[in-house]
């Protein structure tokens, strides 16, 4: 009697007994791509299950990686004697650059950790590369693909040849454990919006002549 109630706890100290369904389905989500991403990581190591494709997985990375496809556009851009071509090719200089500033922003912003059974010994990395959400060489793929498939004229067999890289790529990332289903999954959506930007952007004589200029 007379005694006052109990002051109520801090909700950081009350333990949820109700958890929410949104926050249910997340953890099932990421429980569901952690245990998916690692039992696809069948290359993740020599002693992996398919241990014995580790070389050719690490070719295709590194045909998704960000320097050659850099070096190779800039090479391009020096030595092209034709106006169209200049034009192209320096919008996907500046789609690449683009790309690997956003993904950037995006891994420093999540810092989700790369899987547990990843070995670091990936081509020409940088700080930020130790996260793992999203996989840039999936965002990479997937932007250089609808570029290409836009912007060069291409036989079928050959288009088809574009999609699948951009596919193998991707995949590849699973199977070597350098990142999580979901990690590809985003990076390759991203990827494909990615490129509306740069058609919305696009570098032009007439809108950009400083740059063409340069050239």
């Amino acid at each position: 009697s007379g005694s006052s109630a109990a002051a109520p706890l801090p909700e950081e100290d009350c333990m949820k007994l109700n958890p929410s369904f949104l926050g249910i389905a997340l953890s099932s989500l990421l429980a569901i791509d952690l245990w998916a991403s690692k039992r696809l990581g069948v290359c993740a190591g020599e002693g992996s299950a398919w241990g014995s494709a580790r070389p050719l997985m690490k070719v295709i990375e590194v045909s998704g990686h960000g320097i050659p496809w850099l070096l190779g556009t800039f090479y391009g851009l020096c030595q092209s004697d034709s106006s169209a071509a200049r034009e192209v090719l320096l919008n996907l200089l500046f789609a690449l650059l683009l790309d690997l500033v956003l993904v950037a922003v995006v891994k420093g912003l999540v810092k989700r950790r790369r899987p547990t059974h990843n070995k670091m010994d990936m081509f020409v990395t940088i700080s930020v590369d130790k996260y793992s959400f999203p996989s840039g060489h999936a965002t990479r793929a997937a932007l250089v693909c609808r570029f290409v498939l836009h912007h060069l004229v291409l036989a079928v067999p050959l288009r088809v040849l574009v999609v699948l890289w951009a596919l193998v790529v991707g995949v590849s990332r699973v199977m070597l454990g350098r990142h999580n289903v979901t990690d590809v999954l985003f990076g390759l959506l991203l990827g494909y919006a990615l490129y509306s930007v740069v058609e919305y952007c696009w570098l032009s004589p007439l809108s950009a002549p400083a740059l063409f200029a340069l050239w």
